[in-house]
């Protein structure tokens, strides 16, 4: 068994749907038996939000999980009558027909259960299960969406559910790649990369795969395939274990330019006030990266973090409701920022590796704002205009360009 996983890019077009299920097709006439997950087509999404915007100024989360699931529900359908046009057997399922049930967080809702009886019921009939992806429902059966990146989501977690042996991802880029190859031409494939490794790149802006699809990877080992819908090359496997010979010190940059920071001004250094700002935002699915708190002095302390810019208003709502609780001075904010991050868990006990990134960008005059760090990852905040830049410099400087390319 195994779950393919066909983005925007791949089913954007009745011709572009055609070739997908060409490959399905292949895959089951190799005795394979495939669940497919297919997201919306083309830009169909963003569409439908702007119609909402259009509309109704600030959208009720309920009815926009209501609308923009449909992208999905559309393709779906599309895909299994190809499949039956080309004689292969097929049936079309909303994420909620396939069994999946969901957090009651609308547009970020999570995965709690996967229950598969119409998808393996489909399978014992010799039919393709193909799926919408980035949808869900919740114990009542509300609509909810699962986010950017919810029909890799989808597909990895089907992929756990149903125990198939591997779940590809095909995608419009050749695999996993060092850098975006949109700004670094010189980008080269990654023919293996680990769980953590591709965790991390995802979480601080690589948009191939979004980070909870590869948690679910990692937890259920499920061997993740990343390829592309309009070639046969080999792809990217995101794996427990890298083969020796692909080991780097760093394996990618990555970077994420919708980035906002808000401060807290003069909080008052005591125990709990951390808690009483972080909890309000992670109740409202509001993820908060780069935290940098400063020394105190006479008790008090300025307490800066990042959001998504997308997030800023709700955040500063919320934190200005907190600032009078804990007695701050107030709050201040900004726009126009981007993160700029190295990745590898070579980098982990080799010394310098701060310090190069930390002089490459300096002799690039890029200003370092915010610096957050862990075992296997370097983020640095920076003015989004120096972004593209700053990946640039940190891609040549730590030698991802001589990467050689796959056979």
């Amino acid at each position: 068994m195994i779950v393919q996983k066909y983005g925007g890019t791949s089913v954007g077009t009745a011709g572009r749907i055609k070739r997908v299920c060409r490959r399905i097709a292949e895959t089951v006439r190799s005795g394979q038996q495939v669940v497919a997950v297919v997201s919306a087509m083309g830009h169909t999404t963003d569409r439908l939000i702007a119609l909402a915007q259009r509309v109704s100024e600030t959208p009720p989360a309920r009815e926009l999980d209501m609308l923009v699931a449909n992208g999905e529900t559309i393709t779906a359908p599309l895909v299994a009558m190809c499949l039956q046009g080309l004689g292969v057997p097929a049936i079309s399922l909303t994420g909620p027909q396939a069994g999946v049930r969901t957090s009651r967080q609308h547009s970020k809702a999570r995965i709690r259960e996967i229950r598969p009886e119409r998808i393996l019921e489909a399978l014992e009939q010799g039919k393709v299960a193909v799926v919408a992806g980035f949808q869900g429902a919740t114990e009542d059966l509300e609509i909810t969406t699962l986010g950017r990146g919810g029909s890799d989501t989808t597909a990895v977690a089907l992929a756990a559910a149903l125990g198939a042996d591997a779940c590809e991802i095909y995608t419009d880029v050749d695999g996993i790649l060092t850098a975006d190859p949109r700004v670094v031409p010189e980008a080269r494939l990654l023919t293996h990369i680990g769980y953590d490794e591709m965790l991390e790149l995802a979480a601080v802006g690589a948009k191939v795969m979004h980070p909870r699809a590869v948690e679910i990877g990692q937890l259920y080992s499920v061997p993740i395939h990343v390829r592309s819908s309009f070639h046969r090359r080999t792809g990217t496997m995101i794996v427990a274990e890298v083969p020796m010979e692909d080991r780097n010190r760093v394996r990618g940059v990555a970077h994420e330019k919708q980035v906002a920071k808000i401060t807290l001004l003069s909080v008052p250094d005591r125990p709990g006030v951390a808690a009483a700002v972080f909890e309000p935002l992670g109740a409202h699915g509001i993820s908060v990266d780069v935290i940098v708190q400063n020394v105190s002095s006479e008790g008090h302390t300025d307490l800066t973090f990042t959001v998504a810019e997308g997030d800023l208003a709700q955040a500063l709502a919320l934190v200005e409701g907190v600032a009078k609780e804990v007695q701050a001075r107030g709050t201040s904010h900004s726009l126009g920022l981007a993160k700029v991050s190295v990745v590898g868990t070579g980098m982990l006990g080799t010394p310098g590796i701060a310090a190069r990134m930390f002089r490459t960008l300096a002799e690039a005059k890029i200003n370092i704002e915010m610096i957050s760090t862990s075992e296997i990852r370097i983020t640095c905040i920076v003015e989004r205009e120096d972004a593209e830049r700053a990946v640039n410099a940190l891609h040549s400087a730590f030698e991802l360009d001589q990467i050689p390319a796959p056979a």
